[in-house]
């Protein structure tokens, strides 16, 4: 470190704490070294530096975020609030430098320290505050909204601890504390001022108040703080900075003097250590009852405390509470904070002391209603003795909406019993339960699906009589992505080339993208378009052989299917693939097969035993296929561990191929099948969620189709339908059952995979069976067109070029315009208090 920087004060053009110029950025950083991390450059390690430049970044941030901040009130902005348990946001460094303009500057900053930018990049810890698409497209929500200079707020949990890190050990996956936070978090700011409680158990009082009017009181058993910490999200190019709130559990009294005094020590933090469980770890195994109550007291926990800060923020901009839904619009990322319907209710009803039918109007017109899934199980419902204990008064709020709710239906529909059994916030078929769906339905004034496909089988199917009673209140806002993120920061190579070649305006417009179509057919633009993607497979090769020790040939078709591993996802369908092209090559060793490498990734729940034999099955195939030497390395499958976004980045600018093969009406949307696209890939894949619209974009000789459609999936179970028949009628498929239940590819032991065979020959509830011949013959379709490289080349820069439709941008200006009601704030720096 010859060349440590000279510790001067800044000049007055560029203050070291906020200057966006080198010299700014390398003061700041060493500034910070020294003052927050308490290093000198001799001694510093490399976590120590890049915590001292993420530091300098977040100071650059907070200018902006303070001038945002400043001017939503001076204007009394309208400000959209996004509610999600998830936010997978992923590492900050590298999108915060992209967004802000400055990561050249801080290149050659760091350089002049000896630093190298990527390798501080690469040392920044996965937020563990996401699983998979949901939280991944609540991300992309926030940066464009920010970009879209769009005033809003992003509310959810601080989980302590992410979902799992995943490893694969003897071929099984391996769920392993991730303890992301063990290093501390450079991006979180602590607002220990911005704290509220939220009650849990007890009983309730009813009762008059001091005017004579009926009242309830909430006793509860036990009372949990919530604390803010908050998270600044910077738009691209632009000054505004919003703002993610996370919300932190803690005990309301954290230390009993009196129990420690007497001896008692445990009882002292007995407190403190149930109350932080909140907000310890996301999504708690939910198989035993205990884990059920913690994940809807998380619900609850992080719905309150963000209701409880909009009337806070609505109070301290002077406006009555009638104002609510004028200056702020919550929006209900699917059904878990669906709870919001009930909460905001009771916060207007029994703390505000307005009449039933004011707070109804006024909930109605604040929330809205975003459904991701058509699955059953997945559409959150809660046992009355669960949630009667736990939410007690809640319960009582949604007795009562239910009631008038049933009122009204009754109305338009007498004497349809049927009807209104169907359409009760209460499932009383069985063990009652609460519907939450019907619940966030019945309390918001909009409910959206996330594709054209999905939100018409939202109002065809499981939302039916609802679209039936209020035909006006439904929408279909298509998913986006962000390009910022999964364009430009993960693959900097084809974003110079888009620069060069359609100007510098595409990432926050990317209908210009379209403006490739007219160099598709050029051969030399053709061979720069190869030249990218070569050199990030050969990225990607490096990064498989670290991470699983597997040598893949970057010249071999990548094949690739990364997303949370799911039965209707069916990865095993792709596995099935794989098999048969394994049995071909033993018969016939000199077969002229298309060299692939299959890459998979994503993680199972810890409790769905399935899927998890999934991933069994997927590594058991690697072990004999990829070590066979009649395969002499034509074919390489590799099981990517602990898939996220930080992985993603090398994922998917390599992909040739882009699996997104879910039975046709099970997948709501997708993002993957967007952020493959935009980056060159092609995709085989069925007539469902997104891939519709993408098949649209791109033309159907850009798409590689198969499958059944959503239609037909429904007539095929309709009219009973019977795996076996498709297995008996098909050779390879049968002796592709056949050497799997063998044992060969689990060490000979023929009970691993029964589990699985079984239910692909005699349940297969995802018509695997009935799709299979449709996709081995689409994948020869494939193995053809890859041989073909020039044409394999356009469709490539074609699935770029009209990937447009699919940016956060669009689906954000979509919500603004249709859903919420607000429009753009400009931000300028000059902005004082």
């Amino acid at each position: 470190m010859d060349d440590m920087p000279t510790l001067r004060l800044p000049t007055a053009a560029e203050p070291a704490r906020s200057g966006l110029g080198v010299e700014a950025l390398r003061r700041d950083i060493v500034d910070n070294l020294i003052c927050l991390q308490a290093r000198y450059p001799e001694i510093a390690t490399p976590h120590d530096w890049y915590m001292a430049l993420a530091y300098a970044v977040r100071d650059r941030m907070m200018t902006r975020r303070v001038a945002t901040t400043h001017t939503y009130v001076a204007r009394d902005a309208k400000v959209a609030c996004y509610f999600s348990a998830e936010f997978l946001i992923g590492p900050q460094l590298g999108n915060n430098l992209i967004n802000l303009g400055i990561e050249r500057n801080a290149r050659e900053a760091l350089q002049t320290l000896g630093l190298d930018l990527d390798a501080l990049i690469a040392i920044e810890e996965e937020p563990g505050l996401g699983n998979g698409g949901l939280g991944r497209l609540a991300a992309c929500y926030l940066d464009s909204l920010s970009t879209l200079e769009i005033p809003a707020i992003g509310y959810g949990i601080r989980y302590e601890f992410g979902i799992f890190d995943q490893e694969i050990r003897d071929g099984w996956q391996v769920e392993v504390t991730d303890k992301w936070l063990q290093k501390g978090n450079p991006w979180e700011i602590l607002r220990p001022d911005v704290a509220f409680y939220v009650n849990f158990g007890g009983r309730t009082e009813s009762g008059t108040d001091n005017q004579g009017r009926f009242s309830v009181r909430w006793i509860p058993a036990y009372t949990v703080k919530g604390v803010a910490c908050d998270t600044p999200i910077p738009g691209f190019r632009v000054n505004t900075c919003n703002s993610l709130r996370l919300w932190k559990s803690e005990a309301v009294e954290s230390f009993d003097l009196q129990d420690f005094n007497a001896g008692d020590y445990y009882e002292a933090v007995h407190e403190k250590v149930q109350s932080e469980t909140l907000s310890k770890v996301l999504y708690p195994n939910d198989e035993p009852e205990a884990g059920k109550r913690l994940r809807l007291a998380q619900q609850y926990f992080f719905v309150s405390c963000s209701l409880q800060d909009m009337l806070r923020l609505l109070a301290l901009k002077g406006e009555p509470i009638e104002r609510l839904p004028d200056m702020f619009t919550a929006q209900m990322n699917d059904t878990h904070p669906s709870i919001a319907v009930a909460e905001l209710m009771r916060l207007l009803v029994d703390e505000r002391q307005l009449a039933w039918d004011e707070a109804w109007d006024i909930t109605r017109r604040t929330l809205a209603y975003t459904n991701h899934t058509l699955l059953p199980e997945a559409l959150e419902t809660w046992g009355l003795p669960l949630f009667q204990g736990l939410l007690p008064r809640l319960l009582e709020i949604i007795y009562e909406i239910n009631s008038r709710f049933l009122d009204e239906v009754r109305q338009h529909y007498p004497g349809d019993d049927a009807r209104l059994a169907r359409m009760s916030l209460i499932d009383e078929s069985g063990a009652k339960r609460v519907r939450m769906a019907h619940l966030a339905t019945v309390g918001s004034h909009a409910v959206n699906g996330v594709a054209a496909l999905h939100s018409q089988l939202l109002e065809e199917t499981v939302l039916r009589d609802f679209a039936e009673l209020w035909p006006g209140h439904f929408r279909n806002v298509t998913n986006g992505v962000t390009p910022r993120r999964f364009l430009m920061l993960s693959n900097p190579s084809l974003a110079s080339l888009l620069d060069e070649t359609l100007g510098e305006g595409w990432p926050t417009d990317l209908g210009k993208l379209r403006g490739l179509d007219k160099h598709a057919d050029d051969a030399a633009f053709q061979e720069r378009w190869r030249r990218v993607k070569q050199a990030n497979k050969e990225t990607l090769a490096a990064q498989i052989k670290t991470a699983t020790g597997i040598v893949v040939d970057p010249s071999a078709l990548f094949d690739i299917q990364v997303k949370r591993i799911h039965e209707y996802k069916r990865q095993h369908l792709n596995a099935l693939y794989i098999v048969s092209l394994y049995q071909r090559l033993r018969r016939d060793p000199q077969l002229a097969l298309t060299p692939r490498c299959f890459v998979f990734g994503g993680k199972a729940a810890p409790g769905y035993a399935m899927a998890k034999l999934i991933i069994r099955l997927i590594n058991g195939i690697a072990e004999v296929v990829n070590d066979d030497p009649v395969v002499n390395g034509r074919l390489k499958v590799v099981f990517f561990p602990d898939f996220n976004v930080k992985n993603a980045h090398f994922i998917y600018p390599a992909a040739d191929l882009s699996e997104q093969i879910s039975t046709a009406g099970k997948e709501a949307s997708g993002t993957g099948n967007m952020k493959f696209m935009m980056n060159g890939a092609l995709t085989i894949g069925t007539l469902d969620g997104a891939n519709i619209e993408i098949r649209e974009e791109v033309g159907d000789e850009n798409f590689f189709l198969f499958g059944l459609s959503a239609a037909e999936v429904e007539r095929v179970k309709r009219e009973g339908y019977r795996p076996a028949d498709f297995v008996n009628a098909n050779q390879e498929l049968h002796e592709v059952l056949e050497v799997i239940a063998s044992g060969h590819f689990s060490r000979g032991d023929r009970e691993v995979f029964c589990p699985l065979v079984d239910n692909l020959r005699y349940s297969d509830p995802f018509l695997v069976m009935a799709d299979y011949a449709s996709y081995v013959a689409r994948q020869e379709d494939v193995s053809t067109a890859w041989r073909d490289t020039r044409a394999w080349t356009r469709m490539s820069i074609l699935n770029t070029a009209y990937s447009g439709k699919f940016s956060s941008d669009r689906a954000i200006r979509e919500y603004c315009e249709q859903i919420w009601n607000i429009g753009p704030v400009r931000i300028a720096l000059d902005q004082r208090g």
